[in-house]
């Protein structure tokens, strides 16, 4: 069985397969062809958000794909800058209406900071509201899963000290070279999944040496070993690409990495995402 095909249960019993179509950078008016490739090569879960801006696109690629819309598991994402209520109910119902679909598998928090001020000020009070929307929006059957995104255990802590329901996801920065293992684990003990975004660390580590080495000892490529990892931390991977090539090569991740070299790639430190680091999520703050 292809990886394409295996799905993590969520808390409350929904599936979401294993590995996904990240579209971040992706254009709106390449979006509809990318993710039409994407379940033209098996991909079910395709991934993407308000602030990716191609919300539309991914939109028709789903109501133009050659499965049905039920067999696609689809994510977008509320603006990391909305923190209240109002503001949330109205940007939930606008990326149903961009997206062009009568309900959405999974919406998130982007993140507990407007980008501005990421891991910056305190927006507790703002996340519970953003939160409060998402699960009215749950409870009336436009979101079938909520989540967050970027979230730390505090953060965290802050959604679950009200929440009526408890987040079915956390998409995380994870990655060899950045695994938040205290955070995974509190995560796990909260029956929160993980989702990796970025899992070939926006291309950083494609050059790194030693994981060269490793893939090769495997017969793979860098980014196939990559996937492969965080998939065997219990994490749902979402690997970037409008390539048909790559999103085939993505998903030929049938290996197994040894538990010492798992290790290896868990302690892995100090990728350098050069250019990249301008964003807030690559810049270690």
């Amino acid at each position: 069985m292809s990886i394409l095909d295996e799905t993590y249960t969520l808390s409350h019993g929904v599936q979401i397969p294993k590995l996904g179509l990240g579209t971040w950078f992706i254009d709106d008016n390449q979006a509809a062809d990318a993710v039409r490739a994407a379940v033209e090569v098996g991909y079910r879960n395709i991934d993407t958000a308000q602030a990716y801006g191609n919300e539309r696109g991914v939109g028709e690629g789903v109501s133009t794909a050659a499965v049905p819309r039920d067999e696609l598991f689809v994510s977008t994402k509320l603006a990391a800058e909305i923190k209240n209520y109002d503001q949330a109910v109205a940007a939930i119902d606008g990326s149903l209406a961009t997206l062009g679909l009568d309900h959405i598998d999974l919406m998130l928090i982007h993140s507990p900071q407007p980008w501005d001020d990421f891991r910056g000020g305190d927006y507790a009070q703002g996340n519970r509201e953003a939160w409060r929307a998402l699960e009215d929006a749950h409870q009336a059957g436009k979101i079938r899963s909520i989540g967050v995104s970027n979230f730390q255990q505090h953060d965290l802590d802050n959604i679950l000290q009200s929440a009526h329901v408890r987040p079915h996801v956390n998409q995380l920065l994870v990655h060899a070279g950045n695994t938040p293992t205290d955070l995974l684990a509190y995560c796990e003990s909260n029956h929160i999944l993980v989702e990796a975004y970025s899992p070939i660390a926006h291309g950083a580590i494609l050059q790194n040496t030693e994981i060269q080495a490793m893939a090769k000892t495997y017969g793979v490529s860098v980014p196939q070993l990559c996937i492969r990892y965080t998939l065997q931390l219990g994490a749902v991977s979402l690997p970037k690409t409008a390539n048909p090539a790559h999103m085939r090569s993505n998903a030929a991740v049938d290996f197994e990495i040894s538990s010492d070299d798992m290790n290896v790639l868990r302690n892995l430190r100090g990728v350098d995402y050069g250019e990249h680091s301008a964003f807030p999520v690559y810049s270690g703050t």
